[in-house]
C-alpha cells in the first residue's frame, strides 16, 4: 500500500504567490519584470498607514538585517536578500524542511505622497521594520483682509 501525502497549503501558496507576482507587475509578459520572479520565497508582509507614515513590517527570521539591501528608486521600494540553509551534520539520516530558503525580494509601489527622503528601516526579532514618512501636506494660509477706513 502507497500512502499519499495531500498538502492543500501547498498550491494555495502557489497560487497566493503568482497572483502576487501578477498584481504586482512581475509576470513574464512584462519586459521590465523585476527579479521577484526568480526569487526562492516571498516573505510575508504587513503594511500599516498611519497619518504621517507608512509602516512596512517583513517577516525574515533567520536573516541577518544586514544582508537586506533597501531601495527606493521611482516610487518602488524593493527588499532583496538571502536565508542561507542550515548548516547540517555528517551524521543526519532524515530532514523536512519546511522554512524556505534562498533568494527572496519584495517590491512595493509607493504613493506619491510617500517622502523618499526619510526613509528609515530596522530588524528587530526576525521582523523588519520599514517606516515611510509622509510628505507634509500644505496647509491653507489664511490670509486677513485689510478694512479700509
Amino acid at each position: 500500500m502507497n500512502v499519499s501525502r495531500n498538502e492543500p497549503w501547498t498550491v494555495l501558496n502557489q497560487l497566493q504567490r503568482h497572483l502576487n507576482q501578477y498584481f504586482d507587475g512581475d509576470t513574464a509578459d512584462n519586459n521590465t519584470a523585476s527579479s521577484a520572479a526568480t526569487a526562492d520565497w516571498i516573505p510575508a508582509a504587513d503594511i500599516e498607514e498611519y497619518a504621517d507614515r507608512f509602516v512596512l513590517k517583513i517577516d525574515i527570521p533567520g536573516v541577518d538585517p544586514s544582508g537586506v539591501e533597501i531601495t527606493l528608486e521611482q516610487g518602488v521600494l524593493s527588499v532583496v536578500g538571502n536565508r542561507a540553509k542550515d548548516q547540517t551534520e555528517s551524521d543526519l539520516q532524515r530532514e523536512r524542511s519546511e522554512r524556505p530558503q534562498g533568494r527572496f525580494h519584495r517590491r512595493f509601489s509607493l504613493p506619491e505622497t510617500a517622502d523618499s527622503n526619510g526613509v528609515r528601516a530596522a530588524g528587530k526579532h526576525g521582523v523588519l521594520q520599514i517606516v515611510i514618512p509622509k510628505q507634509p501636506k500644505a496647509q491653507p494660509k489664511r490670509i486677513k483682509i485689510a478694512l479700509d477706513n
